[in-house]
């Protein structure tokens, strides 16, 4: 069991945590047009983050969005845990997820190279996918294991996982874990576009394009951000007089092994009971779930029968809300910023909403949290959930501290 003892985040709806939650309760969406000369895509981008409070001009070059955002969420996560200066930098790890790397400094590339001008001498380094690691850990001093896992959408709820093993283990004593996701470009949007996986909507209702679980769901929209949390043993915490939120306490992780990019409901049950098994929860113990719920048309009916064989006669008593409708599909970063979500849910006892879905889908018939503001005293566990393309399955459990 690791304690959270740290949350950072620059995400659609903020850089703090609990105005972002806030936010997500009263169910306002971050998810507006972009690129108007694409085929009228939507996006949740973090539109209001400042650079300059966290690299010089001169620090810039090279340094993808990517990057950047991670280094200001673990920043902020190491801040909040009160380890602005940890004493001993050969005891502390970075475990990060990125899905695609600087996507930014790769189209700026292509861009200047095809048209015969310069390509950045730096451009490498900056769209490599484990940068972010590599700038938190340098920024930081960080000495220990730094190791980037690139799992596609539950890249960042695999290096949860991971680091919560690592201090099970005594690799290490502090992790700084979680994930950063910046692909917002019009070379990035229209490869989803040309998968056929991004949300539909009429002129005007870009905001409500996202409805997880609905009827008329049409796809996800794309977000970016990054979302990093200080874990360490209870103990440890409890030693230098650390806040818990909560307690990350087991974790399941699986390959579907049958298709690159559909769905399979087998091995998300797998993974659903691996992580109620590591931590040591029965079904009716958990009372929400933060749900993968991308709003396609296959993944959520799988997700939704996942959860009801798993639960099976307790179903309707887990609580589920997918809040990509919200802030977007983060990507690599999806897992961490959901799981935040998820701790706060626990520690605040409220669940935030899943928007938009005015009609559910019978196929996707689950207990859904459709009302803002929604009061949950009694939460003492919940799970969330990150499904991937190439098959990776991925479930966090988080106790009540």
């Amino acid at each position: 069991m690791a304690a959270i003892t740290g949350i950072g985040i620059v995400s659609p709806h903020g850089d703090d945590p609990q105005a972002m939650f806030a936010a997500l309760l009263r169910g306002e969406s971050a998810v507006q047009p972009i690129f108007p000369e694409l085929a009228r895509p939507a996006a949740a981008t973090t539109a209001t983050f400042d650079v300059a409070r966290w690299f010089t001009k001169l620090q810039l070059p090279g340094v993808d969005r990517v990057s950047q955002l991670a280094v200001a969420a673990a920043s902020l996560a190491l801040d909040d845990a009160g380890l602005a200066a940890p004493a001993d930098p050969t005891r502390i790890g970075v475990y990060a997820g990125c899905g695609m790397g600087g996507a930014a400094a790769l189209e700026a590339a292509y861009a200047g190279g095809l048209k015969g001008g310069r390509v950045p001498p730096l451009t490498v380094p900056a769209f490599m996918p484990n940068a972010p690691a590599a700038h938190v850990a340098m920024r930081h001093g960080v000495q220990g294991p730094v190791i980037t896992y690139s799992v596609a959408c539950a890249s960042s709820a695999v290096a949860l996982a991971e680091a919560a093993k690592a201090l099970q283990h005594g690799d290490v004593d502090i992790a700084i874990a979680g994930g950063s996701e910046a692909l917002i470009v019009p070379g990035v949007v229209s490869a989803w576009q040309a998968l056929q996986t991004l949300a539909t909507f009429e002129p005007g209702g870009a905001a409500r394009c996202c409805r997880p679980f609905a009827a008329d769901r049409s796809g996800f929209v794309l977000g970016e951000g990054a979302a990093f949390m200080v874990l360490e043993s209870v103990a440890h915490a409890r030693r230098r007089g650390a806040r818990i939120y909560a307690c990350l306490a087991g974790s399941g992780i699986g390959c579907d092994a049958t298709h690159l990019t559909k769905p399979d409901t087998a091995g998300q049950q797998r993974a659903l009971r691996a992580a109620l098994s590591s931590a040591e929860l029965s079904p009716h113990e958990v009372g929400y779930c933060n749900a993968h719920g991308t709003a396609t048309r296959i993944g959520d009916a799988v997700e939704a029968d996942a959860l009801r064989a798993v639960w099976g006669d307790a179903i309707g008593d887990l609580r589920v809300s997918s809040t990509k409708a919200l802030h977007g599909h983060l990507l690599g970063a999806a897992g961490a910023l959901e799981a935040v979500i998820t701790v706060l849910a626990v520690q605040r006892g409220e669940l935030p909403p899943s928007m938009h879905c005015d009609a559910p889908d019978p196929a996707c018939a689950l207990a859904l949290v459709r009302e803002p503001g929604t009061a949950a005293p009694d939460l003492r566990a919940a799970i969330s959930s990150s499904f991937a393309f190439g098959g990776t399955n991925v479930v966090l459990a988080f106790r009540r501290a």
